[in-house]
């Protein structure tokens, strides 16, 4: 089928259930940034495969919003569906609720799939549009029937995650959570990376990201993992159950949930736990609203943790270096796909052992193709390199030891005023988030504006967030905190100690080149000179900046030692894992300016 009967055949679905709209997130009953194939239900309906957007349909119209990491990758993808492209964000562009109640009236029914709802997000809807009359039915999977041959449940094969790279024991992760409980006799988890950290469990049910279907309820003295166990081998089934774990099938929490007894106070996140979940729990059942607590707990990396992840940062700038080292030398007697790059690359960091994958799919973007903030090269859809023009490399690695992730740019040709400039602009917002000192209790929006002051001095911008969290193997993208411009979400979590980020400002000109320079970064105690606790953030990634990339005129003293300090520390570090032939080739890179 294609786009425009897939919706003709969702709209006769929608007439069958009296719905006059139909909204079609990106996430799945977990509320995951990245989900299963069997979720995928706004990617089948429209043809956009970009990670984050929403659809909706009425009778007679149909609209994908999404942000401007997706812009020129939408209008691509969308071209010839029927479905318009709404550029959130951009001024006179109306958001979901206003176009709805544009487009429907009283007496009307909007339709959504209450299981990939999170409770606020149903809340949200039915706040909005109960004073015009129309009604919020969150009770149809509607892709049920529609989408013929839809993939099955994901099936992957969970595995332990060692304590010797997980640090802690499942049972003291577990009396952890309990601890941030209060008088609650039971807490509701549901979000993937939660699970997958707190039983030191992984998988392979959502690409990049090694997680297992689950749900879990942890309470006082018990605790229950819903998860299929055909997804489990006899000895980590074993394992689990020494350590009091009860194993329940994926679908029995709600059967748990339904016979709860009365005055049972359990603990759920409004923003991540979905609504089916909610009403399969009594009204006699107290609920009390807060975050997941593990949350947190994983969000701080632990000293172990962060020992793993040092080590794991020098096994990706050895795969890095053995990667570009390549690259030059195929580019001197031939062209190389960006595909080719992407699968060289996963066999570089294979090499250094411990590894499990992408943490997401690289972004190898040529020219203008680098542009594109989430470009993905698909083989006989790809540009091919040659020694003219910038490349744009985003990748990072999952490896048992620590989740990785990186941008580079770099010139493959003497690179123009413009060009430098720009790739300049960036790299001094990037070295002035690195070197600042912050109070304790500060948030991602007030961070934001040193990564884009440069580049706003230039009367210049770029449209996406400027560092998020980052998983210990596990999601590479993970709240609750981040570094960005917006007021909401992950950008208002307080930065604390232990926290895992990234540091990556950028810049695109359209259908030219794109520039973005990432490095991962900790936040570490700075120090207390009576005005309070200050944070400062140690760079962890690895690997050299284009130098040719850079103009020196620019750049204050400051900023000069820093990236000379930075090389060094390269150097010093990644060096001794290198060959003779690979510590010349680094040795030029980490040059002095």
């Amino acid at each position: 089928m294609k786009v425009k009967e897939r919706i003709s055949a969702l709209r006769e679905a929608m007439n069958n259930r009296s719905i006059d709209a139909y909204i079609i997130p990106s996430s799945d009953p977990h509320q995951s940034e990245y989900v299963a194939e069997h979720w995928k239900c706004r990617e089948w309906i429209s043809g956009f495969t970009g990670s984050a957007g929403t659809v909706v349909v009425t009778a007679d119209k149909a609209g994908l919003w999404t942000d401007s990491r997706y812009f020129l990758q939408g209008e691509e993808e969308l071209a010839g569906t029927g479905i318009d492209l709404y550029k959130m964000g951009m001024p006179g562009v109306p958001g979901i609720v206003d176009w709805l109640s544009a487009e429907l009236k009283k007496g009307d029914t909007l339709g959504i799939d209450g299981a990939n709802f999170s409770i606020a997000g149903v809340r949200h809807y039915e706040n909005k549009f109960v004073d015009q009359g129309i009604d919020v039915n969150y009770a149809h999977d509607l892709f049920e029937k529609v989408w013929q041959n839809r993939p099955e449940l994901p099936n992957g094969k969970a595995f332990l995650h060692p304590t010797e790279f997980a640090g802690k024991s499942r049972g003291e992760k577990i009396k952890d959570v309990r601890s941030g409980m209060g008088d609650a006799d039971g807490h509701v988890l549901t979000t993937l990376d939660d699970i997958a950290w707190v039983f030191n469990l992984r998988g392979h049910d959502v690409e990049c990201n090694p997680v297992a279907i689950a749900y879990a309820v942890i309470e006082k003295n018990d605790v229950y993992l819903y998860i299929d166990k055909s997804k489990m081998d006899t000895s980590t089934i074993a394992a689990l159950q020494a350590d009091g774990v009860r194993l329940r099938e994926y679908k029995g929490i709600f059967n748990f949930l339904r016979i709860l007894p009365k005055g049972y106070k359990i603990l759920l996140e409004r923003e991540r736990v979905n609504i089916k979940i909610f009403d399969a729990i009594p009204e006699h059942c107290d609920v009390v609203y807060g975050r997941t607590v593990s949350t947190d707990l994983k969000a701080k990396k632990t000293a172990e943790e962060v020992a793993h992840i040092r080590e794991a940062m020098l096994k990706d700038a050895v795969a890095l270096t053995r990667l570009f080292m390549w690259l030059d030398k195929e580019l001197e007697t031939r062209k190389v796909t960006e595909i080719e790059v992407a699968e060289h690359l996963i066999e570089c960091r294979r090499a250094q052992g411990d590894y499990y994958g992408e943490s997401f799919n690289a972004i190898v973007g040529y020219k203008g193709n680098g542009a594109i903030v989430h470009y993905r090269p698909l083989p006989g859809k790809c540009a091919a390199l040659e020694k003219d023009g910038m490349l744009l490399l985003d990748s990072g690695g999952q490896y048992f030891n620590g989740t990785t992730d990186i941008t580079r740019t770099i010139a493959l040709s003497t690179p123009t005023a413009a060009q430098k400039r720009h790739n300049t602009l960036v790299l001094k917002g990037h070295i002035a988030l690195a070197r600042q000192h912050f109070l304790k209790g500060t948030i991602g929006i007030q961070l934001d504006m040193l990564a884009r002051h440069h580049i706003w001095n230039a009367d210049l911008n770029y449209g996406h967030g400027t560092g998020h969290g980052v998983g210990y193997f596990l999601n590479v993208h993970e709240g609750p905190s981040g570094i960005g411009p917006n007021q909401q979400g992950r950008y208002m979590g307080e930065i604390k100690e232990g926290m895992f980020l990234s540091n990556e400002p950028g810049f695109y000109l359209t259908d030219e080149y794109g520039i973005r320079i990432e490095n991962l970064v900790l936040a570490v105690p700075s120090g207390n000179n009576g005005f309070g606790d200050f944070l400062k953030f140690e760079t962890l990634t690895l690997f050299p900046i284009d130098l040719s990339l850079v103009n020196k005129a620019m750049m204050t003293d400051e900023e000069v030692k820093w990236l000379n300090d930075y090389h060094q520390e390269v150097w010093d570090k990644v060096s001794p894992r290198l060959n003779d032939e690979e510590k010349a080739w680094m040795k030029k890179m980490c040059r002095q300016i």
